[in-house]
């Protein structure tokens, strides 16, 4: 009877030990076994795994995208101008083990050489290019870090240039340079318009001085737009027209 007894709890025992051996791990996860110290070649999950504790060690490993951000950096562009830059890195782990086993903090690492990278990079470029062709040097930061943290088993999806802060001086700057390009380009279509109004003045009165008669018809087309105001007095010019056709009539009478 103390045999059976002991036996017993001997099973007991282990039915605990297997129990609390069996883990659960969600479909983005995966568990990097360390068996008496030693990687396993390949990492399980997701579902339901052994972890024979102690002589198995875990590490779980989430193969979600991740955002990271890249505190301000203080640079300095080609052009010496001085601005704060920060930015958000997007990445997600391709290889657990390499990991794991690899580098001690991915996370860490990565975000330090994105700091670098990002001076580095965006100290080479001027202040226009940065604010118009962002796009790009994205695509060089992300270049960049995607080809050092490949041996960690990282892939960087994506780099961008989130927030640039310029100083007062060259906000007030831009500013001015903005308003002189507005006035410019005010000054050249006031100057087309100009120009145009003096091409249809000089074809009006060419046309005017082909046929004199036009001249007097003008003349009524601008009393009737004129008579409209009831209270405006209108000083109507005698046309000389008129008057050398008066002056024929009356030579004429005299001569009979």
């Amino acid at each position: 009877m103390p045999g059976i007894g002991l036996l017993g709890f001997a099973i007991f025992v282990l039915i605990i030990y297997l129990l609390s051996a069996v883990t659960i791990l969600r479909e983005y996860e995966r568990g990097v076994i360390f068996r008496f110290g030693h990687l396993l070649q390949r990492a399980k999950g997701p579902g339901i795994i052994v972890v024979f504790r102690p002589f198995d060690t875990m590490a779980r490993v989430t193969l979600q995208q991740e955002a990271l951000e890249v505190p301000p950096q203080d640079i300095i562009t080609r052009d010496n101008v001085t601005l704060k830059v920060n930015a958000v890195i997007t990445l997600r782990v391709v290889d657990p083990n390499k990991a794991v086993n690899e580098v001690s903090n991915y996370r860490y690492q990565t975000s330090l050489f994105a700091q670098t990278s990002l001076r580095s990079v965006l100290g080479e470029v001027e202040l226009d290019e940065l604010l118009a062709h962002r796009d790009k040097l994205n695509a060089r930061l992300q270049a960049i870090l995607d080809e050092r943290t490949e041996p960690w088993g990282v892939k960087v999806v994506s780099v961008e240039v989130k927030q640039v802060d310029l100083p007062e001086s060259m906000l007030r700057a831009m500013a001015k340079q903005a308003e002189a390009e507005r006035e410019k380009r005010a000054k050249i279509i006031h100057a087309e318009g100009e120009f145009s109004a003096a091409q249809r003045l000089a074809e009006a009165a060419h046309v005017l001085a082909t046929e004199p008669t036009t001249m007097q018809l003008r003349y009524l087309q601008t009393l009737t737009e004129i008579g409209v105001e009831k209270n405006t007095t209108i000083v109507f010019p005698l046309p000389i027209d008129i008057l050398s056709g008066f002056t024929k009539l009356m030579e004429k009478n005299i001569a009979k």
